[in-house]
């Protein structure tokens, strides 16, 4: 029909494509074609063979030739065009074959990211490669133990032998062994080595095959390479004595010249390859780009690798280089029947001397032969072209003998000593050959290629065969080429072969003898035989690829291959061993393929009469090929066909005209037309469910079963039922259909499209038509307004309108007023009604609230009272029973006192009066100067006054710095605990009072001292004896009087202590009561668990009766339900009903949905009471804690009773004191004065103020540290006082007792304000621990020390305990349990204080052997578990919490920055552990990597099929045909990973690292770790699949990483880091999504894409599919204008992200925060035999 597009025949590109212009009807000779040039064209047609139809755009470029609709050879060229000259895609699939395209440069798709990720995927999950076929080779093996074998067959210069080295160093790299042999480089490494003696230029290739070789790499019962055997066939001898123009012999020769003047070959005494007639014939001997000498050097590398010595291989280039010599030997004609070679000639001495020949006889045997007859022996003597050709025959003999001695050593050196249990072979032969002039070479080439094609064929219809009986299918016979008539036309019975033979047998045998044969027997009797019509010269034999002209000439010389008898003798007779063993004489002539696999040939091989018989070139092959095709029909064959692009070796171009004629020569053509004889094309049911959706009806969308619904369709839509069948899995069309729904499903989509468009643009139009009339109807009303007005407006009117308006406003005035008055009437009463209610309803609640608080506060200030009271006489009772001890001694110290002062002043009275009258001579002496030192005093009073105002001021700016530390302080003290507060604040509150009575006094004093000295010193001689007389008259008046004060109120406070010191008893009965009941509790507590235990037990129990099945009670024995009882074992409970409720599933599929729910309401019990037991012991500690600290006050207090004797002490010392300073008093009176003046104990408590403020900034660090601090604030009074007491005498006593007095009495504000909150903190405990345990059916055992041990955070362990601990602790530490119950790292907190014990005994080989013991303990169970996840990561997360804490308690100073006082004095005293820090965090860094390698191990097979396959946004895709090779998963596969099998896998893993405790910032890092993996396999999958680089895929992979960025935010992982690795990925999906046609798309594309490498970038840009025809492809040109940007760039060449790359680890150094002192040690770890100290 009009408008289809068909292919026509082309003389230049073989197939054009052309337009239908005109309908085609049924006896029309003419078609009317449009050119693709826009030419039309009349083109004339048989009704018969009607020009073939083009696919659909959307079927081109595909992976595998058989999805195309229409199969032909235009169809085929075409696609291969597309892919490889447009997408630069070398491989593509047909069918079985992976057809491979030489790009003639090096591609970055061979590395060893590449190979991992084949590795394990299925052909068609990826893009062809020969990986593919290598990973389907091996995992047949693998799967099915089946011998596998790959075919790389291919023309000179189409890469079959790098296709080949791939193949096998993907077996080498993917089945590595564990071994130490390196057998995988050994395999390897006979690649360079076979090539060097084997491989040669030629005109179509630089390193073309000159063999056949056939390569079995062999593998033991774990696929892994064991060895390697070698066979190859037909080598191209005569290319070592004649080389084409422009052709070059085998490598090795020129490798040897090029190394010629080395040390180590001047002995061969060789030059360069131009020197020698061997090496220089073909003109050219340099290859371009390739270094000869480094190709030397690589040869004796592989050499040296394949275990050949040194004198090994000296000896093979002896040979060598003997051949190159032999070739220079020149001859010369002595006459027209004679020739002659010189003795002296230099060439000859040299390779006679490397070869240990004699010299004559060599020279005499060149140039005569020995003919033997049955009377005489005569020698003849030869011609010198005669001479020239044995020569030749010689050096090809020796060079044969060479190469198969090369291939024999190398088969020895990759034997093995084991049992082969499968092998892979790799064949690498040459393809069918044709040139202007073939030879016996070519001949014995493509006669191998008939009986691979016919193996090729048989396969292909069988595996055709198996697909139909598989699908079930009615299968009919399918006509195919079948070549078995040109085999026998060359190996049968008198066929080309055998008369080659019989001719060589005769001894006046001619080549043109043997062609008169062949004509006799085959000309007009076998129409594959043909003689040219104008030579008689040659035969044609009619292929099956094509037809080939042979020249007879040659074909018996190259057949026989033989030496002339006498040269033959003089080798054998060789001096040098390895010349003469290629010429010994042996029974049995050595196999060239060896032995490894013992064959029976298909023909019968003619057996040799008698011993002078040769085996001939030709029989020799035809039993070699047919031992080779018996081993490939053992095996599984996979082929792969290698094409040359073009004749000039010009990267990525396609020649159309060569790549047909390779097409049809290798057979890629005949396995279309096989395919396309039947129903080439095969859809899933899935894929043509979801591909053709939208030509189906709501009613057959409705139906349920989707492949009924698949056939409905079809029966619609293709009314011939003879176009297609229906498979059990498969629907299969015939050619053609496919692209007729193709056709409908455009239309369609067309139809919807014009549908949209159609309403879009009416839309568009109605949108603009409506903004057209409004604008008229705009411009209308405004002309028409303009108009009436111009005819309307009069000077009359106007009043009358401005009348009516006035009239108009003052009527709507009234109106509204009167509206809006009647409104506001009604608002104003509604809100009163409403306000009354509301204040009413107010003030009832404030009354109930009102009585509620009087009711509280009278309640809470009895409770209060109550406790109080209690408390108050407690702490008084203590204090008095302290204070009438110690007032009691002083009483009896100032009695014996008084008795003295009484003696005295009986003594000064005498003196007194003496000294009477010298008083009254100074009195008046005193006046004078009284009156002086008023007005100094009057004076001063002036300076005193002002100072005092700018004391004030001092004091209101330190008022202000007060509150602004009062501010500071307060923010601090609100993030401390709640018990803690009030003390802070009454630290605060004396300090401010110290701090100002210091600052006030210091001040003063300063003052007072500068301004009385001058005045001190005037009147100190005047006052001395003066004022030592009054003063001492006063105070012994003064101290006698407070003497008799003080006796009695101290009386009456020993009264009042002796009744408070009653009320003790009560107060203790009242802590033992307390005791009792947090006892009680307990009890109560463990009595619960216990119920619970035996409840869940009996739970267990009952499920397992309940169904008589040996699994489940194998899982869940009595003996795991005992172990229930055990701290750490409730979750190996829980898992333990997970296992049993899953066996039960499995058998009772019926009851599935009950057993489910039952199971989540148990799952959710289990969860809760998991978390309430966590919350009770976290209870437990609180109240424990505040239980400690209760007794410790009470023991402090207890302890302020044995304080009496220091105040005896200080009594005793101030007696000293005073009697000192009575004597100091007579003697000087002026040292007394300065001594009484304030400077002194100022000076001191000004220092005990710095001391103190120190003591309070260092309060923060530790709590502990504030009971110290208290005691100091209330030592500072009384030390205060007692400096005091050195200048005061005795009348400050009762002042001192009256401060002592206040401290005590702030004390016991400060004591009762603590118990009272601790009380209710003890109360709010009870309570909760109360409701808690109604709830807990079952708790761990919470062990609380009952006693007041204060523990030293050590554990106490004996030497012969070592191994117990640490088997018990670490080797069969189970984690689980320590995971659910116990403190993150308690292990490894134990074992540190394992450590700590047996630091502080300073036992260096205790210490030493527990490090030891404990890392490879950690070593041991990490290698038993490398598999493990979960114990990998609690032991990496113990690692890191045992080197932790070595470093915390090391006592260096940058770890004990955020230590407390008290972890300060558990530091380790004795023993520097930095190198075991070191060998730790070398451990903790190993399994850092095996926990990442596992974690990578589990999450890497779900990566690509959730992240590129799994359809996140469902609908938004469709599916192409995939051909031949399916996609391995399905659509509808309820068992395929999905983006929520990844984000499960991920939370798995983040749960289970915090449960084990693990560091955040490890857990950032691993997180980081796995993400960078998640972006690398899925971007490394891109590239490596076609199928998958689309715009809808680009939206698909958005929404998976956007799911991944959502996981991050959700566990709160967001600066990790994580987010960054997506990157490349994220941008890959945006390149696929953005539009890729202009030069700002391209420009947008540089600047966006940054996180991806050129080579990236032009991949997916080159890879990029359309899934519909709506969608375009990426022009060549886009591409190029891309690349032309991205050159100035200078990143990485390679394709594939390194997904095996680990960013480096980095273990954060955090600080534990738990106190070792109050670790205890669960009983499920059974390490009883541990003591805290």
């Amino acid at each position: 029909g009009q408008y289809n597009r068909v292919w026509i025949p082309d003389p230049d590109d073989v197939w054009k494509s052309a337009e239908i212009a005109k309908d085609y009807r049924v006896g029309d000779k003419v078609l009317r074609l449009l050119l693709e040039d826009g030419t039309e064209l009349d083109y004339s047609v048989d009704p018969e063979s009607l020009p073939p139809l083009r696919n659909p755009d959307i079927l081109v470029g595909e992976n595998d030739l058989t999805a195309l609709s229409y199969l032909h050879e235009p169809a085929v060229l075409h696609n291969l065009r597309i892919r490889f000259a447009e997408s630069k895609l070398i491989y593509t699939y047909s069918g079985i074959i992976l057809v491979a395209m030489n790009p003639y440069k090096q591609l970055p798709i061979y590395g060893d990211a590449i190979i991992h990720a084949y590795s394990g995927q299925n052909m068609g999950d990826m893009d062809p490669h020969i990986f593919a076929v290598a990973e389907e080779a091996y995992k047949q093996m693998a799967r099915n133990n089946k011998n596998q074998s790959i075919i790389v067959s291919g023309e000179s210069g189409a890469g079959k032998t790098v296709s080949a080295r791939y193949a096998m160093r993907y077996f080498a790299t993917v089945s590595k062994s564990n071994s130490n042999a390196h057998v995988e480089d050994k395999v390897l490494a006979s690649n360079p080595i076979t090539e060097a003696v084997g491989n040669a230029k030629t005109t179509r290739n630089d390193n073309s095959s000159r063999f056949g070789k056939y390569t079995e790499i062999s593998f033991d019962e774990r696929n892994q390479i064991i060895g390697a055997n070698m066979r190859t066939y037909l080598l191209e001898k005569s290319r070592v004595v004649f080389q084409s123009e422009n052709e070059r012999n085998y490598h090795i020769f020129y490798q040897l010249c090029a190394s010629a003047q080395q040390s180590e070959f001047k002995h061969l005494k060789l030059g360069s390859a131009e020197e020698f007639n061997y090496t220089r014939m073909g003109g050219n001997t340099v290859i371009e780009g390739v270094s000869d000498s480094a190709g030397m050097e690589e040869t004796r590398k592989t050499f040296t690798l394949l275990g050949f010595q040194e004198d090994f291989q000296m000896d093979v280039f002896k040979i060598l280089a003997a051949i190159l010599h032999l070739g220079n030997v020149q001859i010369t004609a002595v006459g027209n029947e004679r020739s002659a070679v010189s003795a002296d000639d230099s060439h000859l001495q040299v390779f006679c001397e490397l070869l240990g020949l004699e010299r004559g006889g060599v020279a005499q045997w060149l140039c005569n032969r020995k003919i033997i007859t049955t009377s005489e022996t005569v020698v003849k003597p030869m011609t010198r072209p005669q001479a020239a050709n044995a020569r030749d025959a010689l050096a090809k003999k020796v060079y044969a003998h060479l190469f198969d001695f090369i291939v024999e050593r190398i088969n020895q050196a990759l034997q093995f000593s084991g049992k082969q249990h499968t092998f892979i072979g790799v064949l690498d032969i040459y393809g069918f050959e044709t040139f202007d002039v073939n030879s016996f070479e070519q001949f014995c080439i493509n006669y191998a290629n008939e009986k691979l094609q016919q193996q090729f064929n048989l396969h292909v219809f069988k595996l055709e065969q198996e697909e139909y009986m598989k699908e079930d299918i009615p299968w009919t016979l399918i006509d195919f080429y079948d070549n078995q008539s040109v085999i026998d036309l060359i190996e049968a019975k008198m066929g080309i072969l055998e008369l080659l033979d019989e001719e060589c047998l005769l001894p006046h045998g001619t080549d043109e003898n043997w062609l008169q044969k062949l004509y006799n027997n085959f000309v007009n009797k076998n129409s594959l035989f043909e003689k040219p019509r104008m030579s008689n010269a040659s035969f044609i034999i009619q292929h099956f690829a094509d037809k080939v002209e042979y020249k007879c000439e040659g074909f018996l010389e190259k057949n026989r291959d033989t030496v002339y008898d006498m040269l033959v003798e003089i080798l054998r007779a060789s001096k040098f061993h390895l010349c003469a063993k290629f010429f010994q004489e042996s029974p049995v002539p050595p196999s060239p393929f060896g032995s490894a696999i013992t064959m029976k040939s298909a023909k019968q091989v003619i057996k040799p009469n008698n011993k002078q018989f040769r085996t001939t070139v030709g029989s020799k092959f035809r039993s070699s090929l047919s031992l080779l095709m018996e081993t490939l029909n053992a095996t599984t064959p996979h082929y792969v066909r290698c094409i040359k692009p073009n004749d000039e070796k010009l990267p990525f171009e396609f020649d159309s005209k060569r790549i047909v004629q390779q097409l049809r020569a290798c057979g890629v053509l005949e396995t279309i037309r096989i395919s396309a004889q039947s129903y080439p094309s095969r859809w899933t049911y899935i894929e043509f469910y979801s591909r053709y959706g939208i030509l189906m009806t709501k009613q057959e969308l409705s139906f349920g079963d989707k492949k009924e619904v698949c056939k409905v369709v079809l029966h619609r839509l293709i009314q011939d039922s003879n176009q297609y069948q229906f498979g059990k899995t498969k629907i299969f069309f015939r050619a053609g259909q496919v692209a007729y729904l193709e056709k409908l499903r455009l239309d369609k989509l067309r139809q919807g499209c014009v549908v949209i468009q159609k309403h879009i643009r009416g839309w568009l139009q109605r949108k603009k038509f409506l903004r057209e009339r409004q604008a008229a109807l705009t411009i209308q009303q405004y002309f028409r307004g303009q108009h009436t007005v111009r005819k309307a407006v009069t000077a009359a009117a106007l009043k009358e309108a401005w009348a009516a308006i006035i009239i108009q406003k003052h009527c709507r005035g009234y109106l509204v007023r009167s509206l809006y008055q009647l409104i506001r009437v009604a608002t104003i009463t509604i809100q009163a009604y409403t306000r009354g209610c509301l204040a009413r309803r107010r003030y009832r609640k404030m009354l109930e609230e009102h009585k509620a608080v009087i009711l509280q506060k009278y309640a809470r200030a009895w409770l209060a009272r109550r406790r109080f009271q209690s408390i108050r006489r407690f702490v008084l009772n203590i204090q008095l029973t302290y204070r009438v001890q110690r007032l009691q001694k002083k009483l009896e110290d100032q009695n014996r006192e008084n008795h003295g002062l009484v003696e005295k002043l009986t003594s000064l009275a005498a003196a007194r009066a003496g000294d009477a009258e010298k008083v009254q001579k100074l009195e008046s002496e005193l006046d004078r100067a009284a009156a002086h030192r008023r007005n100094y005093e009057e004076r001063g009073q002036r300076y005193k006054a002002t100072m005092e105002e700018k004391l004030a001021k001092l004091q209101k700016h330190n008022s202000e710095l007060e509150v602004q530390k009062e501010q500071i302080q307060r923010k601090l003290q609100e993030q401390t605990e709640e018990l803690k507060g009030k003390m802070d604040d009454l630290t605060k509150q004396l300090f401010e009072d110290v701090q100002k009575e210091e600052r006030q006094r210091i001040l003063l004093e300063k003052s007072f001292e500068l301004k009385t000295q001058d005045y001190e010193k005037q009147m100190c001689s005047l006052k001395e004896e003066i004022k030592a007389l009054k003063d001492e008259k006063m105070q012994l008046q003064r101290q006698l009087e407070e003497e008799q004060a003080t006796s009695r109120g101290l009386q009456g406070e020993v009264a009042r202590l002796s009744q408070q010191a009653k009320t003790i008893s009560e107060f203790e009965k009242e802590i033992e009561l307390l005791q009792t009941q947090k006892i009680d509790v307990e009890k109560h507590v463990q009595s619960q668990k216990r119920e619970m235990r035996e409840k869940m037990s009996e739970i267990t129990k009952q499920l397992l009766e309940s169904y008589d099945i040996a699994d489940v009670r194998s899982r869940l024995s009595v003996e795991d339900l005992e172990h229930l009882n055990e701290d750490g074992e409730l979750w190996f409970a829980y898992e333990g009903l997970k296992k049993a409720t899953r066996v039960l599933e499995s058998h009772f599929q019926s009851q599935k949905d009950c057993y489910e729910k039952e199971i989540e309401a148990l799952n959710f019990k289990v969860v809760h009471l998991s978390q309430e037991i966590n919350h009770l012991q976290k209870l437990f500690r609180e109240e424990n804690d505040i239980n400690e600290s209760i007794r410790h006050e009470v023991t402090r207090l207890t302890s302020e009773n044995m304080m009496i004797p220091d105040f005896k002490q200080q009594i005793s010392e101030l007696e000293k004191q005073k009697q000192d300073l009575e004597t100091r008093l007579n003697e000087q009176t002026e040292n007394m004065r300065g001594n009484w003046t304030p400077q002194g104990p100022a000076f001191r408590k000004r220092e005990f103020s710095n001391e103190l403020n120190h003591t309070r900034e260092e309060e923060g660090i530790h709590p502990q540290e504030k009971e110290k601090l208290m005691d100091d604030i209330h030592a500072m009074p009384e030390v205060s006082e007692g400096l005091k007491k050195q200048v005061e005498t005795e009348p400050k006593v009762e002042s001192s007792l009256r401060q002592e007095a206040s401290r005590l009495t702030m004390e016991n504000r400060d004591l009762e304000e603590e118990l009272d909150m601790k009380d209710r903190v003890i109360k709010k405990l009870q309570d909760q621990v109360k409701s808690l345990t109604k709830t807990i059916g079952k708790a761990n055992d919470v062990h609380l020390s009952s006693g007041p041990k204060e523990y030293l955070g050590m554990l106490e362990y004996k030497r012969e305990d070592e191994a117990k601990l640490i088997q018990n602790l670490i080797l069969d530490l189970k984690p689980r349990g320590v995971v659910v119950n116990m403190i993150p790292g308690l292990p490894a907190h134990i074992l540190f204080m394992c450590v700590r014990y047996a630091d502080s005994l300073n036992d260096a080989s205790m210490l030493k052997s527990l490090m030891n013991s404990i890392i490879n303990g950690i070593k041991q169970v990490v290698k038993e578990h490398l598999e493990d996840f979960e114990m990998l990561s609690f032991w990496l997360s113990n690692t890191c919490h045992f080197l932790n804490c070595l470093k915390q308690y090391s006592g260096e100073e940058e770890f004990m920055k955020h230590n407390s006082p008290h972890q300060n004095k558990n530091c380790l005293n004795n023993f520097d552990l930095s190198e075991y820090r070191q060998i730790l965090s070398d451990v903790a860094i190993r399994i850092y990597h095996q926990f990442i390698i596992v974690m990578e191990n589990n999450i890497q097979p779900i990566i690509v099929p959730g992240m590129l396959e799994y359809e996140s946004l469902q609908g938004i895709s469709g599916l192409k045909p995939t051909g031949f090779r399916k996609r391995s998963s399905s659509i509808d596969d309820t068992d395929a990973y999905t983006m929520t099998s990844v984000l499960q896998q991920l939370s798995y893993f983040y749960s289970t690292m915090c449960q084990n405790g693990l560091d955040p910032e490890l857990v950032r890092q691993a997180v980081k770790q796995l993400f960078f993996l998640i972006g690398a396999v899925t971007l490394n999958s891109l590239f490596l699949r076609k199928d998958m680089c689309s715009c809808r895929k680009g939206m698909q992979i958005r929404c998976n990483i956007s799911y991944l960025e959502e996981w991050l935010k959700d566990k709160n992982l967001q600066n990790s880091l994580a987010k960054e690795t997506l990157e490349p990925l994220s941008q890959a999906a945006w390149l696929l999504q953005v539009k890729k046609i202009t030069d700002s798309d391209a420009k947008e594309i540089f600047e966006r894409c940054t996180s991806l490498s050129a080579v990236q970038i032009i991949k997916i840009l080159n890879l990029y599919t359309p899934i519909d025809d709506f969608e375009k492809r990426v022009t060549p040109s886009f591409v190029r204008k891309v690349q032309a940007l991205l050159n100035s760039r200078e990143d990485s060449s390679q394709l594939m992200l390194d997904a095996s790359y680990l960013f480096q680890v980095v273990f954060p150094f955090t600080p534990s925060p738990h106190a070792l002192e109050m670790i205890e040690i669960p009983s499920s770890f059974k390490l009883g035999f541990l003591n805290r100290l």
